[in-house]
């Protein structure tokens, strides 16, 4: 097994789309095809199933995925803190969904600073569940997370924060002037359908919502009178004028951690974890 054709088949079985996978790759799908079927051949099984309409990992593939994973992000990773080495000043990178966590992220980010002997600290904001995606293939150090919406298999991590969630709503909907809602109302709206975000393996919900990847383009759809969305509390804290953060009662709370992969041995990291922990 080539280690080309290693990341030709997590980048497929992470979007369960081979023409997702292929923009992603910056190749062209044909020879994405035809990697993916000599990489079964070679192994002697099915690692996709494959119709018309969809895209799903066998066991065989599940598998794979899981270990393709862990040796990528092992290879990343250790070329890109080989090259840190040689830094006079050590760099971690911190992976953030952009557009949450604003507060306690600039908290940590300044007390962390304040430190003796800190490292430089390399912001990666991303899109829904590419942070996570960052932190498990190298490229980033550590990373915030939200549960229960991201995962935290094969990570070590630490609470900071729980908060409740709130339902984003155009000012000018007759629901916005309410004190506080219920998820069924909310739900419940047909001309403001919840939007769908992609989970960890790119699929989407099924739902009439529209597809969203990020804050900016979300909130830019409510204030249109396109979709809603249940959000946590800090993700509606500066909202344009045209918005309405309103809480949902009976929400499940969001908890914020910081989470590294657990065979980290990063004094860095270690050290910022320790700053985020007495926040």
């Amino acid at each position: 097994m080539e280690m080309r054709e290693l990341r030709y088949f997590v980048a497929v079985a992470e979007e369960l789309h081979f023409g997702r996978a292929a923009e992603r790759l910056e190749i062209a799908q044909p020879p994405l095809s035809r990697a993916l079927a000599r990489l079964e051949r070679e192994l002697g099984v099915i690692l996709l199933e494959r119709t018309s309409r969809r895209v799903a990992l066998t066991p065989a593939g599940a598998v794979l995925l899981a270990e393709g994973r862990a040796i990528l992000g092992a290879v990343a990773a250790a070329e890109r803190r080989t090259r840190e080495a040689a830094r006079e000043r050590p760099l971690i990178v911190l992976a953030v969904k952009s557009g949450t966590a604003g507060e306690l992220l600039a908290k940590l980010l300044d007390a962390y600073r304040a430190e003796p002997g800190a490292a430089t600290v390399d912001l990666m904001l991303c899109e829904a569940h590419q942070h996570q995606r960052a932190l498990r293939d190298g490229r980033a150090d550590v990373a915030l997370l939200h549960l229960p919406f991201d995962a935290t298999d094969g990570l070590d991590y630490e609470v900071l924060h729980t908060e409740r969630q709130v339902a984003i709503l155009p000012g000018s909907h007759p629901l916005a002037g309410r004190a506080a809602l219920r998820l069924a109302e909310v739900s419940a709206l047909p001309e403001l359908p919840m939007a769908r975000w992609p989970g960890p393996d790119g699929s989407l919900p099924e739902g009439p919502g529209v597809e969203v990847r990020n804050l900016t383009q979300l909130f830019q759809l409510i204030a249109l009178g396109r979709a809603t969305v249940t959000v946590p509390e800090s993700a509606g804290a500066d909202l344009r004028r045209d918005l309405v953060a309103v809480p949902v009662l009976d929400a499940p709370p969001v908890t914020t951690v910081v989470a590294w992969p657990a065979q980290s041995r990063l004094r860095a990291v270690a050290d910022l974890v320790r700053v985020a922990g007495r926040l």
